[in-house]
């Protein structure tokens, strides 16, 4: 029989995130024959006690690692995450990152199902990933989403424009072979990722591109973040990004990061309707931020978003901008906290089903369906790709109440 490695079961949890006190919590370990949970565990990681089958079936799924991991001699080297553009992590703690890791692992995963499929269907490469680079200049990036998406440059501006709608947006992508989901935690509320700690990212696969937004963020900043790492993936550039909301005044975007925040703002607020806003120097930042929001909701884009392509474009100052930003973070926390408070005491609401697909993306689902019913695919692999278990993948993938499996 093959022994666990203990030495891998220390690694697994401290790259979970978890310190013992935690670990035992989550994996229901509790004191007994005289040596408290965190002891047990102790001997665990030390290979004095081996773990039983129920416990490593429980450690494995608290950790996010296969069973396998806990077999093999060494630690494995660490998975690529791409680069980390997000701001200094001054003020976020590990245990955020190794969750975030757990985030990549997964949706990486289910990314390497789907380019297989695509390779079976012999699906080429898309030409348009890594085609770019910074050096290209803004206007020529988004001068490509505009072709790429075929959103018409000159449409007239009103309210759920193309432009500025995210599900319109998610479609055009998903249209060009860019799939689109939304993910903000890692299967519960207790996991839900702060938009702190990621914003979105991107895997600039040539033929199966992924693009995750976390959508624990205002739902209008979903566009801005939809097309910022739809930049990262024209540029080929393959990461985590943060957020262009600073919390504080020392913390700088990378060069990539900035390029590709200008390059969603400008396909969303091109610079002749940001001139339509007019701020006067004698106004106070109150004055200012119902200025914004004002123009913001009248083009169904963030205020946040408005605000820092004023800066970038210097018509406010780097401290306004800093004090601007975080006014309107605090008020959307205090909104977020309010529509939850209303969503628990209101009855009814989506399914998890009419959520899940939302979540997922119709061109996942129209690829699982296809390949299930052609048989390319196996119904516990579709739930790997979906996020869901094997027996809820057929009424995920019902077209009108029709079955496929």
């Amino acid at each position: 029989m093959p022994q666990i490695n203990p030495d891998i079961l220390r690694w697994a949890r401290e790259t979970a995130g978890y310190s013992p006190e935690e670990a035992v919590e989550r994996i229901g370990l509790r004191a007994a024959r005289g040596r408290s949970a965190v002891e047990r565990l102790m001997a665990l990681e030390a290979g004095d006690v081996d773990p039983t089958r129920t416990q490593l079936t429980k450690i494995s799924k608290e950790y996010r690692r296969p069973l396998v991991t806990f077999y093999m001699a060494a630690r494995p080297i660490r998975g690529d995450r791409g680069e980390d553009y997000r701001t200094l992590p001054d003020a976020r703690p590990p245990a955020e990152d190794a969750r975030v890791d757990a985030l990549l692992r997964d949706v990486r995963a289910r990314q390497s199902m789907v380019r297989a499929l695509l390779e079976d269907d012999e699906v080429g490469p898309h030409a348009f990933v890594g085609a770019f680079s910074a050096d290209s200049g803004i206007k020529a990036v988004v001068a490509a989403m505009h072709d790429i998406l075929a959103v018409d440059d000159d449409a007239p501006r009103k309210e759920n424009m193309p432009r500025s709608d995210f599900d319109a947006l998610r479609s055009a992508a998903e249209n060009a072979g860019v799939f689109v989901l939304l993910i903000g935690n890692l299967g519960s509320h207790h996991t839900a990722f702060d938009t702190t700690v990621f914003r979105g990212f991107a895997l600039a696969d040539p033929i199966a591109p992924f693009i995750v937004i976390n959508d624990q963020d205002a739902r209008q900043a979903w566009a801005f973040t939809l097309l910022h790492e739809f930049a990262h993936i024209l540029i080929g550039a393959s990461g985590v990004s943060g957020s262009t909301r600073a919390i504080s005044g020392n913390r700088r975007l990378s060069k990539l990061e900035m390029f590709c925040n200008d390059v969603a703002s400008e396909f969303l607020l091109p610079t002749p309707d940001l001139d339509l806003l007019h701020l006067s120097k004698d106004m106070d930042i109150a004055q200012m931020i119902t200025a914004v929001s004002e123009f913001s909701e009248g083009r169904n884009i963030s205020s946040s978003m408005v605000v820092y392509r004023l800066f970038r474009s210097n018509k406010i100052d780097r401290e306004r901008w800093l004090s601007i930003s975080r006014t309107l973070r605090e008020f959307w926390l205090k909104a977020r906290t309010d529509r939850r408070i209303v969503s628990r005491e209101a009855a009814g609401g989506p399914s998890y089903y009419t959520v899940k697909k939302h979540r997922v993306g119709a061109a996942l689902i129209a690829l699982i369906r296809r390949t299930l019913k052609e048989g390319t695919i196996t119904p516990t692999k579709a739930g790997k790709v979906l996020g869901v278990k094997p027996a809820n993948v057929d009424t995920l993938i019902r077209d009108n109440g029709r079955q496929f499996v």
